[in-house]
């Protein structure tokens, strides 16, 4: 089909072929067919942007703007994005297959109130004086990293785009981004919306392409001071190798999870509002989300009434057209993840395992990829379905007897991205969320935080520092002492 959308590379401030003029197709995966063919960027393209972001930051004004400049801008950017919505959240979900709802009310506003939230924030962050004797002055100050890379999740584009794009420019630093090939079309136009808004050209550019060329180069580049990377840990390490055979720059990792969800079995705990939740944490974004709670670990005395309310929850959610106001899970991304998501299922079957809802393709005369919710029974914490990263709407019920036990079961994981406690005990609730090791623990609800609260994980799901929050800003920042002797 014919869309209304730019697919050129932007470097520099214009949009541009690849330099060999190759590209690369992104799909519809509500229909499985090819929606356009987008600039495949080589090690040429990802140079030129690299040394467009680092000529914006070396001699242009971005990072000279005092902090309330900087402000002013993003908050007209901020605008920009809030007054092209529609359009954004349109592109998402036709490249993603991301229900539409989601990217209208959920997505898109995430990243406007991201870029909101930063511009607010920069002016009022102070350098530090160090308490000194008279003789001396020791001041702490912040100064932008300089040109950063950022690489880019499909799940969830525009917000990830923002969560790294709103502190970095914030700061003062110049930014290259390698979206995602799988779903490139609102990184390319935030893109656009950054120029008219007055962000200098050179200061946010997008190279499309394969992760393993135009990543590749964004990690290798000696001219990218700091790269922050969402996707897989086995792509996370190459970004580590990456840094250790060019220039040492920092990395910054957000490489997924198995997220345990934990319900006790405290009197009077609404089961139909938890089995609620858990459907949410399970299948929000077809699962295809590192904090999806795909391992629901279950106290043994409630087990049989949780799981008849969990199933209910799950039939309540419409599977269909990604544009279509009613649906609640789109496609899956791409035939591959829908083939991964059943072999998990049968496997899982094959080892003991009962399938309690779900577990087959739906609408396949579309031709799209589309898997029903699927929640698994008797699951044993030993399955691979438990303990590897599924990326699909597959979730399974562990049961468990004592609070020591279900601590044991959480934690026994590679991953440590977050996680959710449902009791109505107080003291239960604190030592539990204490002893669980995530990132982020919810309690009695399923939750990533907000973007006031740092988002990252434990182990294999994170390292370097973490998105959201001020502690953002650090990982786009140096930290540089002045000592001044007033002894001369």
């Amino acid at each position: 089909m014919s869309i209304d959308a730019s697919t050129g590379a932007f470097i520099d401030g214009s949009l541009t072929d690849a330099r060999d003029g190759r590209t690369i197709e992104t799909f519809e995966p509500g229909k499985g067919t090819v929606l356009a063919n987008v600039a495949d960027c080589g090690e040429a393209d990802v140079e030129r942007a690299v040394r467009s972001a680092r000529k914006a930051f070396d001699t242009g004004p971005w990072a000279r703007m005092s902090p309330q400049e900087r402000k002013a801008i993003l908050l007209k950017y901020a605008q920009l994005v809030q007054d092209d919505l529609t359009n954004l959240a349109w592109l998402d979900a036709i490249n993603a297959g991301k229900p539409i709802t989601d990217c209208e009310e959920g997505d898109v506003p995430d990243a406007i109130n991201t870029l909101r939230w930063y511009a607010e924030v920069i002016d009022k962050i102070y350098d530090r004086l160090s308490p000194t004797d008279r003789s001396t002055v020791a001041m702490i100050v912040r100064e932008p990293i300089g040109v950063v890379g950022a690489v880019l999740p499909w799940n969830f584009p525009i917000s990830t785009l923002a969560w790294k794009l709103g502190p970095a420019l914030a700061t003062g630093s110049s930014i290259v981004v390698k979206p995602p090939e799988q779903a490139p079309l609102s990184t390319i136009r935030m893109a656009e919306l950054a120029l008219e808004a007055g962000i200098p050209a050179g200061v946010f550019n997008v190279v499309p392409g394969r992760g393993e060329v135009a990543g590749r180069a964004i990690g290798m580049s000696p001219l990218v001071n700091a790269v922050s990377f969402t996707g897989s840990t086995e792509v996370g390490r190459e970004f580590l190798r990456y840094s250790a055979d060019s220039n040492l720059k920092e990395v910054v990792l957000e490489c997924g999870g198995k997220s345990p969800q934990i319900v006790m079995a405290n009197p009077g705990l609404d089961l139909e509002y938890v089995a609620g939740q858990l459907a949410q944490a399970a299948f929000w974004n077809n699962g295809q989300n590192c904090t999806a709670g795909s391992r629901i670990l279950v106290q043994s005395g409630i087990r049989n009434e949780l799981v008849g309310a969990l199933v209910a929850a799950t039939a309540d959610l419409k599977v269909g057209d990604p544009l279509d106001r009613a649906t609640r899970l789109g496609p899956l991304i791409e035939l591959s993840a829908l083939e991964r998501s059943l072999r998990y299922v049968r496997e899982a079957s094959q080892a003991g395992a009962s399938v309690a809802y779900g577990g087959q393709r739906a609408l396949e005369e579309t031709g799209g990829w589309y898997l029903t919710p699927t929640v698994l029974d008797n699951v044993t914490p030993d399955m691979a379905v438990a303990r590897e990263e599924i990326f699909g709407p597959v979730t399974s019920v562990i049961t468990f007897d004592t609070e020591e036990q279900a601590i044991a079961i959480a934690n026994d994981s590679t991953y440590g991205l977050a996680a959710s406690l449902f009791t109505r005990d107080l003291d239960q609730a604190h030592r539990m969320a204490r002893a669980v090791r995530a990132g982020t623990v919810a309690v009695n609800c399923y939750s990533e935080g907000d973007i006031g609260t740092p988002f990252g994980g434990y182990n294999q799901s994170g390292f370097g520092g973490r998105d959201k929050g001020l502690e953002a800003l650090d990982q786009y920042s140096e930290k540089k002492t002045i000592w001044i002797s007033l002894n001369s």
